[in-house]
């Protein structure tokens, strides 16, 4: 009898941290440059505050963490992603880096290398990943923003792995979208990037 008990107890232990689990919301990990960390914006006015809104009002259960710092390389994020998914643990990571890589001449091999590094080790950690890409300005010679922008692409057919081809479409061919410095998107184009970046993301939240 005293083992029968036992027994049950342990299943009914077991179930009810399988029901918190289930019910637990979903940790979505941004790891980003200053596209993503609000540079230069009020807080709460870029994409990552704007997604976390729109979850919310689809009713979405979703915790954000945005770990998004300016100046960002792929190598840096390589670098913290391990302690970030030791910490958070997330379902999903969003990987935006590369911008900060390109803008300094970098090679592409390095950063797709980083890239690689950064999917394996999330899906090492029972993560989705979501890539975001992104095009240098055509002052940087043809031949390096054509293999930069098609890296994503590749890596993405290769490891499987979702992608936003170019989170500033919409926004890149319209100078009136950009900051003083004609880098940084305002507060007026990070709609446009959530919405180039939602139909992929939402997918993924839900799936997890």
């Amino acid at each position: 009898m005293l083992a029968f008990l036992t027994k049950w107890m342990l299943g009914a232990v077991l179930l009810l941290a399988a029901a918190l689990a289930h019910s637990a919301p979903k940790t979505v990990l941004v790891l980003g440059d200053s596209l993503s960390a609000e540079y230069g914006l009020s807080r709460g006015s870029g994409w990552v505050a704007l997604l976390e809104q729109k979850l919310k009002a689809e009713k979405v259960d979703a915790r954000i963490v945005n770990a998004s710092i300016s100046g960002e390389t792929t190598s840096g994020g390589r670098t913290r992603l391990p302690a970030l998914l030791t910490q958070h643990k997330p379902a999903l990571v969003v990987i935006e880096l590369g911008a900060n890589d390109g803008l300094r001449g970098l090679p592409v091999a390095a950063a797709e290398a980083n890239l690689r590094a950064m999917v394996d080790m999330a899906r090492k950690n029972d993560a989705q990943v979501l890539l975001v890409g992104m095009r240098m300005p055509p002052n940087y010679g043809r031949d390096y923003t054509e293999r930069f922008f098609s890296m994503y692409k590749t890596i993405s057919t290769q490891m499987k792995a979702p992608l936003v081809p170019f989170m500033l479409e919409g926004v890149a061919e319209k100078p009136a979208l950009f900051q003083a410095d004609r880098l940084h998107p305002t507060a007026q184009a990070h709609p446009v990037i959530l919405a180039n970046i939602w139909p992929k993301i939402l997918p993924l939240v839900k799936a997890r």
